[in-house]
């Protein structure tokens, strides 16, 4: 009946709740780890090393769990995750958790199995079927046994093995326990008694003594009478695999033996933890040996030297005396972390004996390295108006401490503006809103990297990230006034500025480069706005008197690509009258006839005078001058005075400018008048001007005049100055002293001519400017008169055109825009102007002023044309000067300025600046590590030349890397391992956005992996047959066991050893090349087959096999043959068939060589065939001659030979045959010698009569007679 089991004890919690809750926040429940027995499950005092089995332990619990010097249970770090999910990973199954334990003084070894649950929500337990053991415990002891003839009971009081059954009572309800199913002999019912050189396996099931659930208890007991040696020395293993001492025939003495006793550590390997930076000084272990010779043969000296690596001399000091080893300095964990140390002990005896052991020290973590960033400060440029979620950068800190003690977090503590946020375990920054930067330019964010660590506490450290938001055309300019008026003088001087304008534009740099030009309302050129300046001068002189009022329609434009306009601009010119204009008469001299006898009142003549001011300035008033003078041919001319005379006939309308009579005329008296008349305008300073008036006193008559040509006809040029002469028409009068006068009497349209009389003729002069489009032909009707008579004569001037107007362009600038990858020959714009003027002096002709090569203009259409393939990377815009000229004479032109932008078209593909990139990344780096950047660059601007960094279309290595599509920083996905993939060669592609399609382009990128420790040793197989002849010679290698390290470099060497087996030390496993060698004579006929384990140890990872040794027989011992007698009786009776016919017996000769045959035959005394013998089996047979009642005693002399038979004495089944050293006498050479034995054998026959009822029988005793016996090899 098994014991009911004790009380539980509680779990081990690994996952605290709070840091739980505030990963998951309040809703999310935290799971937990237990193991039955808590945190001392395996705790059993200072007399004990611990180990946890790596090699056995799942990776998720060797992340989870450690254990300390103690024996306690500690939690390493957070494990694959908090909450649900992350305990969903552990896959709601039982986890196996092993710990080595070794005592320190015994050599006993302990492995105990717990297996270890998941409990939590979103775990998944799984429920346990049935009565299953929790647990399963293997122990290893060698008991001592006093003396050779000794024996030694387990367990039993005062029994070996207190080591291990103190460990078993603390751990179990043992010895209260009760046997397992099918447990057999194993599992016996009163203590086990062992001889030395005996070993016995025992099954039991107890119950845990620290929690509830049941225990698998297997242990595996033998018994010594000397001391262990230091290969005998117990390692824990879960599948320990003793082999019974075979009982032969007692040895002979063999050669090799003897000599003092070596020195023994307890164990062939020691594994301790030691955290870093502990002072120098601290004591790592102790280390003792044994020696069990007394005096200076027994004192030992301790010494240490490092494998692997030298750097591990100057870590660590120890004791020669006492085996103490300590630190020699700090240890630093990130300079290395596993130090393997070869210790040795060396008695003094003479010959001096060593033992040697290996101790692996492992250097635990503390929290001592702050987060370093890749940078010492991050400078980030990013585009404003980029779409929420965009990548901006990834921010990337790394520890030298491990995992556990390097978690990153990160977060922004100050310099966001809620514009930018970080991932917390990725450190990538993204935008969290549009970013504007005319709102903020530039951002300065702190970063903070938390490593998460807990021993002693989390580190920290901050960086700054310096983003400068680069501008983008999007703001349009802004004038700073809707509309400019501005009022200028019309006598302004030129190249005088009357006016600036201003427009802002909240962009930057060249977006923000502002140029203003006229759009349209510059007649005539009379204004200049300086591009970059904004000032507007006069550069053409103003006429108030042409112009009044201009209305100019500015733009401003930015820099940018393409460029954004404002073409709302209103610049309203005003322009203001002066005086600057002198009254002009319609004609000088003014002359008039009249009659003597007209009437007063009589208008004589019309005087007009024209002012081109305006208002006051052009408002004339008119008066006679010069009247003193004025009779010709009268009386004596006094002074001049500007008061018209008394008696003066004439007078003038101070306004109107009519001449009427006001006194009677005579022409006896005065025939003619000369006078002046002055216009004076009322601007201030007046302006005057005057002019001459001459009036004749006609006389009457009878006598018409006459013209001297009836029809006159010339041609004159609109373009003819006003006042000019036309004609000069005389009519004769044959009266005498008649006075002919002339008048316009008809045809003169819109008063465009004067007529005057001027030396004795009609002189016709031109009053008001011509113009050919309103009338091109004028016939005027001329009349001469002598007052009373009159003749009329036609004249008929022909008006020709003059070159008067220049061309004129709608506007001083213009602005198209055309694609790069437009064709040659592509009319970009047609720029016209317009000219009043007809014919060729209309006829305009285009000309470029700096022709550039890329375009030509039609001369007659003024249309522009690309002359070559345009390049938008080479030149972004073009500036024209175009110049329009008409063919009259002279020519006049006009010019004006075509700005041509040239549109990006996605003709470039990206090209990186590398043809190939190389970088490299340890094997553990953990996912997202940067390997390396690429980079490459596109001429193109725009969307055209924005680049996306990415995998697709190439090769990302199945998924092992990934790459940012904003940097082109390439990152591991996962872990990688170079045992699988050593170099990748990845293909890398940088992708722009431009349309209709996105160009591309490609380069390879080769990622070499390098290599870490991450590799246990791997044998060929777990279990292992070697083949080895006995009688090999000791010190000889039997055969090369090799493990390989998929590892690389000083990660892949191996150090081997023989944990368990080698009781007593029989082989020794050299630790760096493997070779196994025979320590003493190996003998078939004594135990014929070891079972050892070996371990191959590449520090920390570990790896073990069992190696099956099996002996090959070879004929070594002669065949034994005692000396025997047969006895019979033979009652002779009336039945027939009582002689025994058959066999009787057989020789009694063995051979303790298994392969040896043996034959048989008789070598005297059998010359009368009395006994017939097998020569192949040795069986005996009567003969029959011996049918009778005669007493017979013979001797007889029997031989035994065995010959050797090759392949017998290793047979059985099982795995295949190791490497063994090819040396004679090994199987498949010639056969070795053979051994003979002779004995003397006695045959003595009695006979006696006996009743007629009675029996026949045979007696045949076999054994030692007073016969001589002798062997001879043969």
């Amino acid at each position: 009946m098994a014991p009911p089991p004790p009380p539980a004890l509680p779990a081990l919690l690994l996952l605290a709740v709070a840091a739980a809750l505030s990963v998951l926040g309040p809703r999310a429940a935290a799971w937990e780890l237990r193991v039955p027995g808590g945190a001392r499950a395996f705790a059993l005092g200072p007399g004990w090393t611990y180990t946890l089995d790596t090699a056995r332990t799942p990776r998720a619990l060797r992340e989870l769990l450690d254990v300390n010097r103690d024996g306690r249970l500690a939690g390493r770090r957070r494990g694959p995750g908090v909450g649900p999910r992350g305990c969903a990973r552990l896959g709601g199954r039982p986890l196996p958790l092993l710990v080595r334990l070794a005592a320190r003084a015994a050599p006993t070894a302990l492995s105990l199995r717990l297996r270890a649950r998941a409990h939590g929500p979103g775990c998944g337990v799984r429920a346990r079927r049935g009565l299953v053991p929790s647990a399963e415990l293997r122990a290893r002891a060698v008991l001592t046994v006093p003396g050779p003839g000794g024996a030694l009971c387990f367990p039993a009081p005062g029994g070996g093995g207190a080591a291990l059954h103190s460990a078993l009572a603390a751990l179990t309800t043992f010895p209260v326990c009760s046997c397992p199913t099918r447990s057999g002999s194993r599992c016996p019912r009163r203590p086990v008694c062992l001889t030395p050189g005996a070993s016995a396996r025992l099954r039991l099931l107890c119950a845990l003594r620290r929690a509830a659930g049941a225990i698998r208890v297997e242990l595996a007991l033998e018994a010594a009478a000397v001391t262990l040696s230091p290969s005998q020395s117990l390692s824990p293993s879960l599948s320990p695999s003793l082999s019974p001492a075979g009982a032969g025939s007692p040895r002979r003495a063999r050669r090799g033996a003897g000599g003092s006793a070596s020195p023994q550590f307890p164990l062939p390997s020691y594994q301790v933890s030691v955290p870093e930076n502990e002072p120098a000084g601290t004591t790592v272990i102790e280390l003792r040996a044994h020696d069990p010779d007394e005096g200076e043969a027994g004192r030992l000296r301790y010494q240490m030297e490092a494998l692997f690596d030298e750097r591990s001399n100057g870590y660590f000091l120890i004791d020669p005396a006492t085996g103490s080893v300590s630190t020699a300095r700090e240890l630093d964990r990130e300079t290395k972390d596993t130090h393997v140390l070869k210790v040795s002990a060396v008695d003094h005896g003479s010959p001096r004996r060593s033992a040697a052991t290996y101790l692996t020290v492992t250097v635990s973590d503390t929290n001592d390295h702050s987060p370093v960033f890749e940078q010492a400060e991050y400078r980030e440029r990013v585009r404003e108006n980029l779409e929420v979620g965009y990548e901006v950068l990834t921010i990337r800190a790394t520890d030298g401490d491990a995992p556990s003690n390097a978690n990153m977090r990160y977060r922004l503590l100050e310099g966001a503006g809620g514009i930018f946020e970080i991932d917390a375990r990725s450190g990538v920054v993204r935008t969290r809103a549009v970013v504007d930067r005319e709102e903020a330019a530039a951002y300065q964010l702190l970063v903070e990297a938390n490593d998460q660590g807990r021993n002693p506490g989390p580190l920290s450290a901050t960086v700054v990230v310096h983003i400068v938001v680069e501008d983008e055309n999007d703001n349009y300019p802004q004038f700073s006034e809707k509309r400019y008026v501005v009022q200028v003088s019309e006598d302004v001087a030129v190249n005088t500025p009357v006016l600036r304008v201003q427009a802002t534009d909240r962009d930057q740099g060249q977006n923000a480069a502002i140029h203003y030009s006229i759009v349209s309302g510059n007649l005539k050129g009379q204004f200049y706005l300086h591009s970059l300046s904004g000032s507007l001068d006069v550069i053409n002189p103003l006429d108030f008197e042409a112009i009044r009022e201009y209305t100019l329609r500015i733009k401003a434009q930015d820099g940018g690509r393409p460029p954004l306009i404002n073409s709302s601009g209103l610049v309203s010119v005003q322009v203001l009258d002066v005086n600057d204009n002198a009254p002009i008469f319609v004609s000088s001299p003014f002359q008039a006839a009249v009659l003597e006898n007209v009437p007063l009142g009589h208008s004589v003549l019309h005087i007009q005078a024209v002012d081109a001011d305006a208002g006051e300035n052009a408002r004339l008033r008119y008066r006679l001058v010069d009247t003193a003078s004025a009779p010709a041919g009268g009386g004596a001319a006094g002074p001049q005075d500007p008061a018209v005379a008394a008696d003066f006939p004439f007078q003038i309308h101070n306004s109107s400018g009519w001449i009427t009579v006001c006194a009677e005329l005579d022409r006896e008296e005065v025939e003619h008048y000369s006078f002046g008349v002055e216009a004076v305008d009322h601007g201030s300073p007046p302006m005057s001007s005057s002019a001459s008036v001459s009036i004749t006193v006609l006389d009457v008559n009878d006598n018409d005049p006459a013209f001297t040509q009836p029809v006159y006809e010339l041609r004159l040029n609109e373009d003819a100055a006003v006042g000019s002469s036309v004609l000069t028409l005389r009519a004769r009068d044959r009266d005498a002293n008649s006075v002919i006068t002339y008048q316009l009497t008809g045809g003169n349209t819109r008063n465009r001519f004067a007529l005057s009389s001027q030396s004795g003729g009609g002189l016709i002069t031109l009053a008001l400017p011509l113009d050919y489009k309103q009338e091109r032909q004028y016939v005027l009707a001329v009349t001469a008169s002598d007052g009373t008579r009159a003749h009329t004569a036609q004249v008929f001037i022909n008006v020709t055109d003059a070159n008067t107007h220049r061309p004129v362009f709608q506007s001083s600038h213009y602005t198209v825009s055309v694609r790069e990858d437009r064709p040659v020959g592509t009319s970009i714009a047609t720029i016209g102007a317009t000219d009043e003027d007809t014919g060729e002096n209309a006829r305009i002709t285009y000309v470029l002023e700096d022709p550039v090569p890329q375009f030509r203009i039609d001369a007659d259409t003024g249309t522009i044309y690309t002359t070559t393939e345009l390049d938008y990377e080479d030149q972004a815009a073009y500036t024209l000067a175009i110049t329009a000229r008409d063919n009259g004479i002279p020519q006049k032109s006009d010019t004006t300025s075509l700005e041509i932008l040239i549109l990006d078209a996605n003709d470039n593909a990206p090209r990186f600046l590398r043809d190939l990139y190389q970088g490299s990344v340890l094997e553990d780096a953990p996912p997202s590590t940067s390997v390396l950047q690429v980079s490459a660059s596109d001429r193109d601007s725009g969307p055209n030349g924005r680049l996306l960094y990415t995998f697709q279309g190439g090769d990302d290595g199945d998924g092992d890397f990934y790459i940012e599509p904003t940097s082109g920083v390439i990152r591991t996905q996962r872990r990688l391992d170079r045992e699988n993939v050593a170099t990748y060669t990845l293909r890398a592609l940088a992708v722009d956005r431009g349309s209709p399609a996105p160009l591309s382009a490609s380069v390879e990128v080769q990622v070499a992996v390098l290599d870490i420790n991450d590799n246990p040793p791997v044998f060929e197989r777990d279990e292992l047959e070697l083949l080895v002849e006995e009688n090999s010679p000791v010190g000889s290698v039997v055969a090369r066991l090799q493990a390989h390290d998929p590892d690389e470099g000083p990660n892949a060497q191996i150090m081997y050893q023989i944990v368990e087996g080698n009781v007593p030390e029989v082989f020794q496993l050299d630790l760096l090349s493997g070779d196994l060698r025979a320590l003493v004579e190996l003998d078939f006929e004594v135990r014929r087959e070891y079972m050892l384990v070996v371990q191959a140890t590449s520090a920390p990872l570990v790896s073990r096999a069992t190696v099956r040794v099996r002996l090959l027989d070879q004929n070594d011992n002669p065949p034994v043959l005692p000396d025997f007698q047969i006895l019979f009786n033979n009652y002779v009776t009336n039945k027939s068939s009582s002689f025994p016919s058959g066999v009787i017996g057989r020789v009694p000769a063995h051979d303790p060589d298994l392969s040896d045959s043996l034959n048989y035959t008789f070598l005297q005394g059998n010359e009368l065939q009395l006994l017939l013998l097998d020569p192949a089996t040795g069986d005996l047979q009567l003969s029959r001659d011996l049918d009778n009642n005669r007493p017979l005693e013979a001797l007889m002399e029997v031989s035994v030979s065995g010959e050797w038979t090759p392949g017998l004495g290793g047979g059985g089944a099982g795995g295949g045959r190791e490497e063994t050293p090819s040396r004679p006498g090994l199987p498949g050479e010639p056969q070795g010698p053979a051994w003979r034995a002779r004995a003397a054998l006695g045959v003595r026959a009695m006979v006696s009569v006996g009743l007629a009822a009675a029996s026949a029988g045979l007696a045949a005793v076999l054994g030692r007679a007073p016969c001589r016996a002798w062997a001879a090899r043969g």
